[in-house]
């Protein structure tokens, strides 16, 4: 297996891509032209400890991101976490001839102190598998590009007191319109997403029914997401847009009208009960089932 090459910094990414050094050393926008064409990189696999945002805009490429292979072509945006591991086949590597687009990166202490910092975990599209790109319209990449250049600018000129504010401002800004944009996407697929939902409910018939649910406990919501070829954050996304409701809200529903019909067709005890829908602990089971229908398994038998 090819060695691990870590990324750390800002400055870390420009070595690798022989650049000079950085003009901010916690972000930067890189621009596809700027990069080299040739470049010896120490691996092919590499551990970025920062966040990525990157837009292609021509040309095409190829990276793998866990497990996935992904083609990454013209007016794909793609997101990734600090942690991640990235592997790049040695052709596309270096930038190619005609491409285009731009690579936002930035580390995590950017954000300290700022209310990006507080939310940045909410935009779970860092989570997405990177065959689970966005798909940028024109009018899209338009605005985008904007708040790009507002960022470059910042960086590129003398720091004062508003500059990391401002920075963090249209950064923010990046993301919200993404956010936007994926809900776009998840609204003009719904015929797919629905083949997903009925898929997601079968999984879960399948699961409930099978020796799994008492040896390994409620599936998670990643585990879902695997069954279905998808990261679970994405099946989430896609169910909330759907539905209104998470992957985690679903999973929580369907093991509650289980646990119903066990409580009115059954002389079980509700720890009983509990053991058989996967729960090591009773109690946690009372717990979940009180907050979904507000009345504890004993309560709601008695009522019933």
């Amino acid at each position: 297996m090819q060695p691990v090459t870590t990324i750390s910094s800002v400055r870390d990414m420009y070595r690798l891509l022989g650049l000079a050094g950085p003009q901010h050393p916690l972000i930067a926008v890189i621009h596809a032209e700027d990069v080299p064409t040739n470049i010896e990189a120490p691996s092919d696999r590499f551990l970025l400890n920062l966040y990525i945002i990157g837009f292609k805009t021509s040309g095409t490429g190829k990276f793998f991101y866990g497990r996935n292979a992904y083609d990454f072509q013209d007016g794909t945006l793609v997101f990734t976490a600090p942690g991640q591991v990235l592997a790049f086949d040695s052709d596309h590597l270096a930038t190619p001839p005609g491409a285009g687009g731009w690579t936002i990166l930035f580390h995590p202490d950017l954000l300290r102190h700022s209310s990006l910092g507080r939310s940045i975990s909410d935009y779970s599209f860092f989570d997405y598998d990177i065959n689970e790109a966005l798909h940028v319209a024109e009018k899209e990449k338009k605005m985008l590009q904007e708040l790009v250049n507002n960022i470059s600018t910042e960086i590129g000129q003398n720091m004062d007191k508003h500059s990391q504010e401002l920075i963090v401002h249209n950064l923010e800004s990046i993301l919200k319109y993404s956010k936007r944009y994926y809900d776009r996407q998840f609204y003009t697929r719904s015929n797919l997403n629905k083949d997903y939902l009925v898929r997601f409910e079968q999984y879960l018939k399948t699961y409930f029914a099978s020796p799994e649910l008492t040896e390994k406990g409620l599936p998670t919501v990643q585990q879902c997401g695997e069954a279905l070829h998808m990261s679970g954050y994405y099946l989430s996304d896609l169910l909330k847009a759907e539905t209104g409701k998470s992957a985690k809200e679903h999973i929580h529903l369907y093991l509650v009208d289980q646990a119903k019909n066990l409580l009115l067709g059954s002389t079980r005890s509700v720890s009983e009960i509990a053991y058989e829908l996967g729960f090591g602990y009773p109690q946690h089971f009372s717990k979940l089932f009180k907050a979904q229908t507000g009345y504890s398994p004993s309560e709601y038998r008695n009522l019933n």
